[in-house]
């Protein structure tokens, strides 16, 4: 099993910024793609932003130029610094990790942190 916590979010008023972080730990796997979603109430889950082992990033158009997606050296932890945030940020954010354990590939899920983007 590999676990994701996060951490990191809270309360900002518009225009502020939060950094949210995931850590993987486990034994003997391997983590490839980390991606960080998003799920407000009464939406569906949506892709913020995703960071493959290479380093190769993608973020959603909602998010370009706000959103920073990054990992650690080791790629085991994974980071969203949020800038210039929006009420519309507003949601439950969730760590996700396409992770490969005893040559087992599957997805794994964080709990999720909430962030709220109020004044």
């Amino acid at each position: 099993q590999v676990q994701l916590v996060e951490s990191g979010g809270g309360l900002v008023q518009p225009g502020g910024s939060l950094r949210l972080s995931c850590a993987a730990s486990g034994s003997n796997f391997r983590v490839d793609t980390m991606r960080w979603y998003r799920q407000a109430p009464g939406n569906q889950r949506e892709l913020v932003a995703a960071i493959t082992r290479a380093g190769r990033t993608d973020l959603a158009d909602s998010v370009k130029g706000r959103f920073t997606i990054s990992t650690d050296d080791a790629r085991n932890a994974v980071y969203l610094q949020m800038n210039s945030l929006k009420p519309e940020d507003t949601a439950t954010y969730y760590c996700n990790a396409d992770a490969t354990k005893w040559g087992i590939s599957r997805q794994y899920w964080g709990q999720g942190t909430q962030v709220t983007v109020s004044s």
